[in-house]
């Protein structure tokens, strides 16, 4: 089983749980509609990795995200997400009104960064991402349709979160594809006060 590292701590997610079609900029950008309701969808335990790929079978596309680790009834931990996508079979499988499993489950297709502890999610946390030095993405809490509250309680109406389960929170607009050999950095920010940085080099 895979594990994400939470304070310094190793820790086993059951499951990774996304948000899609949070940020309206982004649902415009992939010509997406306004949906009615959260979309939700699933990555299991072995699409996480801590190793960037450029391609897995064809060219992959990234999102960068504000992601929570579930504990205790809570969102107790934040760090940052780059949830992986084989945008062209996504889109194959959307026309067919297929799921999405084969283009966002992949191994390898949630890329994590270490995790950081919180007493509550602030209202002013936010994101960045920068590749190759140019800032590609940026937003958060005040951007996003469903905020982190809303997630938490409209996914325990209907599945059971356990321990360590990691909640990646949707992408803000400026996704794109992923060049091999481009270095992302990537920050989870509170105000001005920076609580995780990552990086990675793409192969």
């Amino acid at each position: 089983m895979k594990t994400i590292v939470v304070d310094g701590k190793a820790v086993t997610p059951s499951k990774v749980v996304c948000v899609g079609r949070n940020y309206v900029e982004h649902i415009a950008e992939l010509g997406n509609d306004v949906p009615d309701e959260m979309v939700v969808f699933f990555k299991p335990n072995s699409a996480i990795s801590d190793q960037l790929i450029s391609s897995h079978q064809e060219q992959l596309h990234y999102e960068g995200e504000i992601c929570f680790v579930y504990n205790q009834g809570r969102f107790s931990a934040v760090g940052f997400g780059l949830d992986l996508t084989k945008r062209g079979l996504q889109s194959k499988l959307k026309d067919k009104g297929l799921p999405w499993e084969r283009a966002k489950s992949f191994d390898g297709a949630a890329v994590l960064s270490e995790f950081v502890n919180i007493d509550e999610v602030s209202d002013e946390l936010s994101l960045t991402l920068s590749i190759d030095g140019e800032l590609t993405q940026q937003g958060g809490v005040p951007l996003m349709m469903y905020k982190p509250s809303d997630i938490l309680a409209q996914l325990q109406s209907f599945i059971t979160l356990e321990d360590g389960d990691v909640v990646m929170t949707g992408t803000p607009k400026g996704v794109g594809k992923i060049a091999k050999g481009s270095k992302f950095e990537a920050h989870i920010l509170q105000g001005e006060q920076r609580l995780v940085s990552a990086s990675w080099l793409a192969n």
